[in-house]
């Protein structure tokens, strides 16, 4: 590898700076290019902050797409496709209906559980390396109000136990031993242990400092709106400034990492990249009134409540509507709603002039990320579409992108990551 060697990485999330941290830390000299500003437009900022080697079952699994035809006719239901005319919708929700089957869990999940443990660990040493960032292995209880709710998780604990990864179900009281200061209005609950949780925010701070020490470059308000190609390599970017002009920037190899904005930003290539926007919501209680010690997810109402600190974040929701961040009050409602109902201490007034986030998850159609070169460019990498798991797969990512790139095996390559698998 030629030390010198100029690596661009397209897209600032969590995502694109890990990939550029570990090239980087490779020797390659870095730019990293983003269309929005840096700790704005992230997805991660406001998620919920959970690295989940437990989550093995893709978004692709049999019976979500009955289960999110059923919850499209309530409005504040966890999942909600809008109704537009798009050829790009259809022929995703058709491909995502081909995906779901058993057999495609069967193989993706000790991949996502390999993927999700090598990533806890590389954690554990940015944890030192990069600063503090809250991080720290607690595990997830799953909690549920439903016995058909916690029969089905039992075959995904029975699953993982399969795989080496511990896992209990629990009756609801052993679960409330579990953060004994919660009052929960429950059934039972699985318990992950392996799970952790952090505040997203100071990670990514974290890694875009380090990168700034270490000569990265960072071009933020920077979108790539064109490209310049020798045969089949990318020789340039066309970027637009902040001023409204346009200029190219030169790289030797470059990483796409454009998040939902990927397929939209490569384009021109004519690369097959299906992909939507998954939108997610969250609010964060700076001072709550009760504060678990450990993250839960609310299975039914699909909420994650996190403790960061001394604050507490509740995060749900998939809306599939396009590459916008608007906020719709009754899927906000839906999430705040549900939290008194399992935990009863929690009342409507705790929620009183919060403030909404909302981010976008890069969804593909069959739950599992691109990562790795495509073929159509020598030079090119790509790296996106991790949906609900980019922060948990963060580091892992930008260490297989890293090792794809510098010419070595990567530690974990499998074929259901190609990114040309769509080709």
């Amino acid at each position: 590898m030629n030390t010198n060697e100029h690596v661009a990485v397209v897209g600032g999330g969590v995502i694109g700076l890990c990939c550029a941290f570990y090239l980087k830390r490779a020797g390659y000299r870095v730019t990293l290019i983003d269309r929005g500003e840096a700790n704005t437009e992230n997805c991660s900022i406001g998620n919920a902050g959970l690295v989940v080697p437990s989550h093995i079952v893709p978004l692709a699994a049999p019976g979500m797409m009955m289960a999110g035809l059923k919850w499209m006719r309530d409005p504040e239901s966890p999942f909600y496709v809008k109704p537009r005319p798009s050829l790009e919708l259809a022929k995703w929700g058709y491909q995502f209906f081909r995906a779901g089957t058993k057999a495609h869990v069967e193989r993706s999940a000790p991949l996502l559980k390999d993927l999700n443990m090598a990533s806890r660990t590389a954690f554990e040493e940015l944890d030192a390396e990069i600063g503090n960032f809250d991080f720290e292995q607690r595990g997830l209880l799953m909690l549920f109000q439903t016995e058909a709710g916690l029969e089905e998780e039992s075959h995904v604990v029975e699953a993982s136990n399969k795989l080496g990864m511990p896992a209990h179900i629990l009756n609801a009281q052993e679960a409330r031993e579990r953060d004994p200061g919660m009052k929960m209005d429950i059934l039972g609950a699985a318990f992950y242990p392996q799970d952790c949780h952090m505040s997203p925010g100071k990670f990514i701070q974290g890694l875009q400092k380090s990168l700034e020490r270490d000569g990265a470059t960072l071009r933020w308000n920077s979108e790539v709106c064109d490209w310049k190609r020798d045969g089949k390599r990318i020789r340039a970017a066309v970027v637009q400034k902040p001023n409204g002009g346009r200029e190219e920037i030169e790289a030797d190899q470059w990483v796409l990492c454009g998040g939902s904005w990927s397929p939209q930003t490569v384009r021109a290539l004519h690369l097959a990249l299906p992909m939507q926007a998954g939108k997610g919501y969250s609010v964060t209680l700076p001072q709550p009134t009760h504060l678990p010690t450990i993250p839960s997810l609310l299975m039914e109402a699909r909420v994650a409540v996190t403790p960061m600190g001394g604050s507490l974040r509740l995060a749900g929701t998939m809306e599939i509507a396009g590459l916008n961040t608007d906020i719709n009050p009754r899927r906000v409602g839906g999430i705040l709603k549900a939290v008194p109902r399992y935990y009863p201490d929690f009342s409507a007034s705790d929620f009183e002039g919060v403030k909404a986030w909302a981010g976008l998850r890069p969804c593909t159609p069959d739950g599992l990320p691109y990562v790795g070169r495509t073929e159509k460019f020598q030079n090119l990498c790509i790296a996106t579409g991790h949906a609900m798991m980019g922060l948990s797969l963060a580091p892992i990512t930008g260490k297989l992108i890293a090792e794809t790139m510098s010419g070595q095996e990567p530690q974990l390559s499998s074929t259901l990551l190609n990114p040309d698998r769509y080709a």
